[in-house]
C-alpha cells in the first residue's frame, strides 16, 4: 500500500498518568529513548508509536499519526500547493529520518514520515 500510517504519536500534557493509563489499559511495551524526553510504544505487530511532554502548554494533549512518505521536502511542498498549512518544516531526526507537520484544508493535523534509508532499527 501507498503512504502506510507508520507510527501515532501521543502528546501529552502528563506524561506519567499517560503511561499509568495506556499500560492498564493495553498489552503495550513502552521503552524511554536515552538521551530524549521520548518513550517509544511497541505494540507488537503492527503500527507502533511514542509519548512525549507536549511542548505548547496552553493546548490539549492530542494524538498525532504520521504517514509514510518517499520524499518529505517534496512531499511537504505538494501539501502546501494543495492548500495545507504548513505547522513545522521538514526536521530531521538525525540518522533516523524526517518529518513535517501539515493541517490539511479542513483543519485536520498530520504528520509526514521519510525513513532515512540507511537507518538500522536496534534489536528489541
Amino acid at each position: 500500500m501507498a503512504n502506510p500510517f507508520v507510527h501515532v504519536e501521543l502528546v501529552t500534557n502528563d506524561v506519567a498518568e499517560a503511561r499509568k493509563f495506556y499500560t492498564a489499559l493495553f498489552d503495550w511495551k513502552l521503552e524511554d529513548i536515552p538521551g530524549m524526553d521520548y518513550t517509544l510504544i511497541k505494540v507488537g505487530e503492527g503500527t507502533g508509536g511514542g509519548m512525549m511532554k507536549n511542548p505548547m502548554p496552553d493546548s490539549p494533549s492530542f494524538w498525532l499519526a504520521y504517514v509514510l512518505v518517499a520524499d518529505a521536502v517534496a512531499a511537504t511542498e505538494k501539501a502546501k500547493s494543495l492548500g495545507a498549512t504548513i505547522c513545522k518544516e521538514v526536521t530531521e531526526i538525525p540518522g533516523i529520518g524526517w518529518f513535517s507537520v501539515i493541517t490539511d484544508p479542513t483543519g485536520a493535523t498530520l504528520a509526514l514520515w521519510q525513513m532515512n534509508p540507511d537507518y538500522q532499527r536496534p534489536e528489541a
